[in-house]
């Protein structure tokens, strides 16, 4: 992604992005020689100075002869984040007022493959402290790839007989925060369990990992 196509990204008109890259490149320039330049037809030129003027982008630097400068690069990104962390705190903050808090005993039901190995790999990415892993070896080493920052990790391959036939346990534990619980089939169908915060289900989860793997 160039320049231009990153500016536009971030809202910037097409002839807008193109004007101001340019721009910075010349550092002043007459809006003929910026026609030119930013490859922008000769009657849209005018206008687009003037959105980037009423943007803050460009400033004249004289009237006669008519040349434009830009607001420095560096500036200018500078005054974006400002304006985006404003609109993110917005957002949250608007979020919040609709989305009233989760209880941490909650436990919310997830099903199928995609679902709970991508809350897996969340889980084991952004453990810190501890991650506590049972189920099938193949899973599991996929999921200890991810868990690069943990302190401590407990790994089980084994474990008692707790899925009915033809299922597998997938638990995940992370810092002591959260956990996933899953029966999984090696035909890929009919994975359910569930994701929570509950400490109760997260200490459970963590200590039959512990046992489990003493017994490994």
């Amino acid at each position: 992604m160039d320049a231009a196509q990153s500016l536009m990204s971030m809202g910037l008109t097409e002839y807008e992005a193109r004007a101001y890259t340019a721009l910075l490149a010349l550092g002043r320039a007459a809006p003929s020689r910026l026609a030119r330049e930013a490859r922008i037809p000769r009657p849209k030129v005018y206008e687009t100075l003037q959105r980037l003027e009423a943007r803050g982008l460009a400033l004249r630097a004289s009237s006669a002869p008519l040349i434009y400068v830009p607001l420095a690069a560096r500036e200018y990104l500078a005054r974006a984040e400002r304006d985006f962390s404003a609109r993110l705190g917005g957002a949250r903050d608007a979020l919040a007022r609709l989305t009233p808090e989760s209880s941490p005993e909650a436990v919310y039901p997830l099903a199928g493959r995609e679902a709970i190995l991508a809350l897996a790999g969340e889980l084991a990415g952004h453990a810190q402290r501890r991650l506590s892993l049972v189920g099938p070896p193949e899973l599991l080493r996929t999921l200890e790839g991810r868990a690069n920052r943990v302190a401590a990790l407990t790994v089980a391959h084994s474990w008692p007989s707790i899925a009915e036939g033809g299922q597998e346990p997938l638990l995940v534990a992370r810092d002591g925060e959260a956990a996933l619980v899953a029966h999984i089939t090696p035909s890929d169908e009919h994975w359910h369990g569930v994701h929570t915060h509950s400490p109760l289900i997260v200490r459970l989860v963590e200590g039959f990992a512990s046992v489990c793997a003493a017994g490994g």
